[in-house]
């Protein structure tokens, strides 16, 4: 059974919630008991803006699954005050990156680390660089 507290912010942000067996489709996530823990950790609020990152860009809506899910989260955390700052810009930037490309490209370290891991540095490398570390750009 689906946490209430799951499908409710999954439906206010215009996420499907599904049972783990079902194969999910574009704007559908299986990756129920991932959200669940984001609110047991870190509140309801944070898991919001999580979801709204990955629901409102139309770029990564169909990545949904538990590590995308756990990148937003880690990226949340880390750029929360340019996010309080200006929402818009960050869901722009968030909707130009590759996440699925750099999902596929993280799989090659399956074994080594945490594919989470490994899709957090790559995204946060890329979001650092926007948001004005340019000595990172080298």
């Amino acid at each position: 059974m689906i946490d209430p507290r799951v499908s409710a912010l999954c439906e206010e942000v215009g996420i499907e919630a599904i049972e783990g067996t079902a194969y999910p489709r574009l704007g559908q996530t299986r990756a129920v008991n991932t959200i669940r823990r984001i609110i047991d950790r870190l509140g309801e609020k944070h898991a919001r803006l999580v979801l709204m990152t990955l629901a409102e860009t139309e770029n990564n809506r169909a990545m949904l699954d538990e590590v995308s899910i756990w990148t937003a989260s880690d990226m949340v955390r880390v750029f929360h005050a340019e996010i309080e700052q200006d929402a818009s810009t960050w869901l722009e930037r968030w909707d130009s990156l590759p996440i699925g490309y750099l999902q596929s490209v993280s799989h090659g370290l399956k074994g080594m680390i945490k594919q989470r891991d490994a899709l957090s540095g790559m995204v946060y490398r890329e979001l650092r660089k926007f948001y004005g570390q340019q000595d990172l750009e080298q």
